[in-house]
């Protein structure tokens, strides 16, 4: 996997407890995994160092949500729960099959667990979704040209929403920073969200994959409503105000704990 990161398991379950709650401190994550707190700062500082978390007065808290997390650091946020949901979304997928993939962690996981397919029509904007898929040599992948970001590995601006305009695939993949107590889906960058409702526009069925810490999750840009997917996967039932928006004749959530 690109980009993997090297961390312990306890610092994993320290990071997506503190996303989570919001905040812990040191004594608090010493009781939990019952170490000592010099060992539980030895984590955290590690994790704070590679901008998993930050220290505050007392403990440490996620970082500023004014931009996303880094790409590394939810490659490791509740992933179990991420290959649950990508297994779901694999099964519904037939050889043969053209696929369109944003970016986003998620995404790329779906990618992952699609491995033993034959004969999919791979279009992205996201390299770890292109890495993935080229290791197949059934597959035919198509990737977008133009500004390459750097830590998530993924290419945006105008030239990637007229790559995904050009072609109507069977299922589209993507994911969002958050999804607001209105459905409202969320994003942190114009050019992400551009990249997204292009894909959303060019499918016949859209599937939205998300694990259960994207709903009510703060991004400030919008970008379409939950309503507008085909299919919600996520690992958690939705939340009842969220549920309650949903005709299940046009959008089916499916969920992952179930499966």
């Amino acid at each position: 996997m690109l980009g993997q990161v090297d961390i312990s398991k306890r610092q994993a379950k320290i990071a997506e407890l503190v996303q989570m709650t919001g905040f812990a401190s040191v004594e608090e994550l010493a009781d939990r995994f019952d170490v000592t707190t010099q060992t539980i700062r030895r984590d955290v500082n590690g994790l704070c160092e590679m901008g998993i978390l930050r220290r505050t007065h007392g403990g440490v808290e996620p970082p500023a949500s004014a931009v996303n997390i880094h790409y590394s650091t939810r490659q490791i946020l509740n992933l179990p729960e991420k290959r649950k949901i990508a297994d779901l979304v694999a099964r519904e997928v037939a050889n043969g099959q053209s696929l369109a993939f944003s970016i986003g962690t998620t995404p790329e996981i779906v990618m992952q667990a699609l491995s033993q397919h034959e004969n999919l029509s791979i279009f992205t904007n996201n390299l770890n979704v292109a890495f993935t898929a080229s290791a197949n040599p059934t597959f035919r992948v198509t990737i977008a040209g133009g500004r390459l970001r750097h830590g998530d590995r993924d290419i945006l601006g105008a030239a990637t929403q007229d790559f995904f305009s050009r072609y109507k695939v069977d299922i589209g993949v993507f994911g969002v920073a958050g999804v607001d107590d209105d459905g409202t889906l969320l994003d942190f960058h114009e050019d992400e969200v551009a990249a997204r409702q292009s894909i959303l526009a060019n499918c016949r069925q859209s599937f939205l994959v998300l694990d259960h810490t994207k709903f009510g999750r703060a991004a400030h840009v919008r970008g379409g409503h939950i309503r507008d997917v085909s299919a919600v996967f996520t690992d958690h039932p939705l939340p009842s105000a969220l549920a309650a928006l949903l005709d299940p004749a046009t959008t089916r959530v499916e969920i992952a704990e179930n499966a």
